[in-house]
């Protein structure tokens, strides 16, 4: 019989147990794998320190094959697992870059954010902030400048990219960037929102079917932001008041929000789309939505028809380039 000291606290399924005796035991996202030149999509990676002091750092990406003569575009990534688990050096997720850069011919930087409940959020938020301030700082002729930013990006075609929680920093980072001097330095062009992680106290779309499926996701948040809101917090519920005027503020000219049909966030994907098209906001909104499958399934699966159809759309939604300033709204079901 196990101790009191190892007898499980919280199991916080699939992603944690904590014990009575403080212990944090992860089960998911714990497994790592090297950067490098990974031989099937021949696209070259590393690690780089960003913040010494903190310890924040990336995994950057690139083709190993550069023209000289022409500038990728940036794609800034941020990885999910609930904000308490995962890395980019996590091999589902180093899996989907290097398929990613491949099919699209850009670089990518995905941040290494610290993680729940080391950290407690807005950590995340804030790390995620400090990697856009160092990517900035690249069009200054002097300072810790990484030669792939440096001499390979293109700084009019930076994008922000995330799945799951990866997504919901997208979206605060995003309205943040518009009203700070931040904005003035770089550009977003566009969002690519995969699964993107928002909630909310009232069931909507699939969870109110999926009763089991609802108190597991409002276990989850209600882990990594303990706060007398709730799953109302509007760091996961941006229409809390049921209103979208922030929306208006996204500080990008293009958003591609991808669900999935199964997927318990579905309704949320699909409410942040509605929103966004009545905001105001005076960009191209575009959803597409996986038939068949569930959430983040390109991350675990990522051989599949339905993983190669999303990463061509990615691939393809971060080389439109640069589009007329008007609202147009596009959706589109793939199966």
């Amino acid at each position: 019989m196990e101790s009191n000291a190892s007898e499980v606290a919280l199991d916080l399924f699939p992603y944690l147990k904590v014990y009575k005796n403080g212990t944090l035991e992860r089960i998911a996202g714990v497994e790592v794998v090297p950067p490098g030149l990974d031989p099937e999509t021949n696209v070259l990676s590393k690690d780089i320190v960003i913040v010494p002091e903190t310890g924040v750092s990336a995994r950057i990406y690139r083709p190993n094959l550069i023209s000289e003569d022409r500038k990728l575009p940036l794609v800034v990534y941020f990885h999910g697992g609930a904000f308490c688990v995962a890395s980019p050096a996590f091999p589902p997720y180093h899996t989907s870059l290097n398929k990613l850069v491949a099919e699209a011919n850009i670089i990518a930087l995905s941040v290494d954010y610290r993680l729940v409940p080391e950290h407690p959020l807005p950590t995340a938020y804030e790390d995620s902030w400090v990697a856009l301030q160092w990517i900035a700082s690249h069009k200054d002729e002097d300072g810790n400048h990484e030669a792939w930013i440096k001499d390979c990006v293109g700084f009019e075609q930076v994008f922000l990219a995330g799945d799951s929680a990866g997504g919901n920093i997208a979206h605060h980072l995003a309205l943040r960037i518009k009203e700070s001097n931040l904005g003035q330095k770089l550009k977003i062009l566009g969002i690519g929102m995969i699964h993107p992680y928002f909630w909310g106290t009232s069931p909507i779309g699939p969870e109110l079917h999926d009763r089991s499926r609802k108190e597991l996701v409002d276990k989850w948040w209600l882990y990594v932001c303990p706060t007398d809101k709730g799953c109302n917090d509007p760091l996961i519920n941006p229409f809390v008041d049921g209103e979208s005027a922030d929306l208006a503020g996204l500080a990008c000219d293009r958003i591609l929000i991808i669900v999935a049909e199964k997927d318990i966030l579905k309704g949320r994907g699909w409410l942040y789309y509605d929103k966004l098209v009545k905001s105001g906001w005076k960009g191209k909104a575009e959803i597409m939505e996986t038939e068949g499958e569930d959430h983040v399934f390109h991350i675990f699966n990522p051989d599949c028809d339905n993983a190669t159809r999303l990463t061509k759309r990615l691939a393809s939604f971060f080389n439109q380039g640069k589009l007329p300033f008007q609202l147009k709204c596009e959706s589109e079901v793939l199966g």
